[in-house]
């Protein structure tokens, strides 16, 4: 897909511990003298739920900031603003049948017993909730007995059995998550530290620097142990970041989700990331989502942030300018949370 994000105008940014400062330099030119506005996703990665926002990386606060201070070295007058806009794929027509396809596809993926509905758009929320509660707590259990079994994880006691079952499932899905993570960082000699989404980058970025490797400069010249050993090592990198992939597709699932609000929106979302999941075990290369219908998008427009006016409080010393970029990135997951919300008035 290159030649499309490239057609459209988009800026490859290289996310992980390194700034890509190339990257950067070239996003606050375009702020600058581009004649449209700059679009931004400041969550860094989807999570694969429409109603849920994630924790929001600083880098667009930093980078409006810098916009700011751009503009006054260039002695240009102009305010800087930044919009948030809220993007929601809605069914406008469920198709309940495809649905029903999908979990019955998973449930015989699964070796369950296939309990596919005569008359799918018949049946009630009710009725599909314990086929996706078997699916979750299915794969769930039979990652807890691989990760023990072949990586010794040790799931840490829990008093699962006095929580609520969305709670449960939640801790379990957690612990796994955890050994997951810590399975890739153990390989790559990594620390088990920050929040699950920074150490996915994490892992991502050192899988990147065995297989992308800046130090062979021309493949071509490589004799043919060296070509081996390097295909060998980039081989098991590309393994080791399947347990960080298992891990990006979870990151936003609570084991609420559907619970709380069963619509076909929440099913169709939660079950299409379990077919990911089952895809990536199968070891199928590239995986086609099924079709559940035809999405609508629906783009809401919240009220935009002058980050001019917040210049002061960022410029006053290098501690102001991290709680302006905190508090900043605080507003803008608020606005966009507000605005998913907002959003079902509009369908």
């Amino acid at each position: 897909m290159s030649w499309l994000f490239a057609a459209i105008g988009g800026i490859p940014v290289h996310r992980g511990r390194r700034l890509d400062l190339k990257a950067l330099k070239t996003v606050r030119d375009q702020i600058l003298t581009a004649p449209l506005p700059v679009t931004i996703a400041p969550e860094g990665a989807t999570n694969g739920h429409g109603e849920v926002i994630s924790d929001l990386e600083p880098g667009t606060a930093q980078l409006a900031f810098w916009a700011v201070e751009d503009l006054q070295k260039a002695g240009r007058s102009e305010e800087v603003l930044l919009l948030p806009v809220g993007l929601r794929y809605m069914y406008p027509r469920p198709n309940w049948a495809a649905l029903n396809r999908l979990m019955a596809q998973l449930e015989a993926d699964c070796g369950l017993p296939v309990q596919s509905f005569t008359d799918p758009a018949a049946m009630t929320a009710t009725d599909y909730y314990p086929r996706l509660l078997a699916l979750g707590q299915h794969l769930l259990t039979r990652m807890e007995q691989f990760y023990q079994r072949f990586y010794g994880l040790t799931l840490p006691p829990g008093e699962l059995e006095t929580m609520t079952e969305p709670a449960a499932i939640a801790q379990r899905l957690s612990q796994v998550l955890e050994g997951s993570l810590v399975v890739g960082e153990r390989f790559f000699g990594l620390p088990s530290t920050g929040t699950l989404t920074t150490r996915c980058r994490r892992l991502e970025e050192a899988g990147w620097s065995y297989i992308y490797r800046e130090d062979i400069g021309d493949l071509a010249q490589l004799s043919a142990v060296d070509r081996g050993l390097a295909d060998w090592v980039a081989a098991e990198a590309t393994l080791q970041l399947r347990h960080m992939r298992l891990v990006e597709s979870f990151v936003a699932v609570t084991g609420r989700y559907v619970k709380d609000k069963p619509t076909f929106e929440r099913f169709a979302e939660t079950t299409l990331i379990l077919f990911d999941l089952v895809e990536r075990l199968k070891g199928t290369r590239v995986p086609k989502r099924p079709q559940l219908g035809l999405r609508q998008a629906v783009i809401t427009l919240g009220e935009p942030l002058n980050i001019s006016q917040r210049w002061p409080d960022y410029a006053e010393s290098r501690r102001s300018a991290k709680a302006a970029v905190e508090t900043l990135t605080t507003d803008i997951q608020r606005s966009l949370e507000d605005l998913i919300s907002a959003s079902d008035s509009c369908t």
